[in-house]
């Protein structure tokens, strides 16, 4: 087969699950299958270089393919005339596979898209207003154009259905994996002091690492935190660490407003290279989301051996199994619980962290692109 995946997510400057997910499963399905053809597509009207040196680090098995246009133009009139993409890219792909929702009109070949949840429908108000417009605009016509529609796990599947029952038939689970080889225990331990130190990170810590916006919970969770140095006279700091998202000033509001400046720190964007340190430097992981597709950082956590807090809602407990810290979502005071429990209680860090890693090995990218595989064969 000739395959043809939209690079898009990979040549932005920060990239987001949406890309690390897709580095994953490409990657790994080229390895497996050196007998076809792999590709990223992308457009680029200028710089060239600039989008090629980010797709480096992925490309040993996958060679880039250019369109010199402008991408941001062409998904804009696309959304209106139905121009068509093999007129950028040609007619060689047998399948062309769309990670970020959205599939243009006209692609040749079978088409594959990615939905990877329905936050937009379930939790509006907590989308940015252009990602909301891209989706309420342009979802439904990309549905209609796939010939496979992949989701993360069985809960975005119902979430799915719940909304456009009507696409049932062409709806494939392919769970996401986890890169044992980047997360794992950290076996350059005095990496941790480093990137503590770049970031200001002094003691224990509890760590969420993600994108700073509203439906990861972040104002619970600080919430919750202050409860918790409540009961406990010296707790570890909270690490909120990413980059910011959208609609975050009330979550650096909260911070505020419950006095806790000295115990809650933010971070700037943290790059790949910093993440197993900081997540191995950490008491424990918390991840206490309202809404996930399927919740790659609890797992990545997980397989660092890192203890785990998630929360009990969306797909989470698909993910993290009997082998985290279960909180509800909605409550300041089972987070808040749920955090003394794991501040408290040595003996079950240790048990969930063997847990945790044992549960972590089995999702690996292979096993996600071999099902992802299997679809396009299909």
């Amino acid at each position: 087969m000739n395959i043809s995946f939209d690079a898009l997510p990979l040549i932005s400057g920060n990239m987001t699950g949406i890309g690390w997910c897709e580095v994953g499963q490409t990657t790994a399905m080229a390895r497996l299958h050196p007998e076809d053809n792999f590709y990223y597509s992308f457009f680029s009207r200028k710089d060239d270089h600039i989008k090629t040196e980010r797709l480096a680090p992925f490309s040993e098995h996958i060679n880039p393919k250019i369109a010199h246009a402008s991408g941001y133009l062409y998904r804009a009139a696309s959304t209106y005339l139905p121009i068509p993409y093999k007129h950028f890219f040609g007619r060689d792909a047998d399948v062309t596979h769309f990670f970020n929702y959205i599939a243009p009109p006209g692609v040749h070949g079978k088409t594959v898209i990615t939905v990877h949840d329905m936050v937009y429908k379930a939790f509006p108000e907590t989308v940015r207003g252009r990602t909301k417009w891209m989706l309420i605009s342009g979802l439904k016509p990309s549905m209609n154009r796939a010939d496979i529609i992949v989701t993360d796990s069985e809960f975005s599947k119902s979430e799915i259905l719940k909304y456009f029952p009507k696409y049932e038939k062409k709806i494939r689970v392919v769970p996401c994996g986890v890169d044992l080889e980047k997360f794992k225990p950290c076996d350059t331990p005095e990496r941790i002091p480093e990137v503590k130190s770049s970031l200001g990170i002094n003691g224990e810590y509890f760590l969420y690492l993600g994108t700073i916006e509203p439906r990861k919970n972040l104002e619970r969770l600080i919430s919750a935190y202050h409860i918790l140095t409540q009961r406990i006279q010296d707790a570890p700091k909270l690490v909120l660490a990413g980059g910011k998202g959208w609609l975050y000033d009330s979550i650096f509001q909260r911070v505020s407003d419950l006095k806790l400046a000295d115990k809650v720190l933010f971070t700037k964007y943290i790059p790949s290279e910093d993440m197993n340190p900081l997540m191995c430097g950490a008491l424990a992981f918390v991840f206490p989301s309202i809404y996930e597709g399927f919740g790659m950082p609890p797992l990545e956590a997980m397989a660092c051996g890192v203890p785990v807090l998630a929360s009990n809602a969306a797909s989470l407990p698909e993910v993290t199994g009997d082998c985290g810290v279960i909180c509800d979502a909605y409550s300041e005071e089972s987070i808040a619980d749920g955090l003394y429990t794991l501040y408290n209680d040595t003996a079950l860090r240790a048990e969930l962290s063997i847990r945790g890693r044992k549960r972590a090995e089995g999702f690996s990218w292979e096993r996600s692109a071999e099902i992802l595989y299997k679809a396009y064969k299909e």
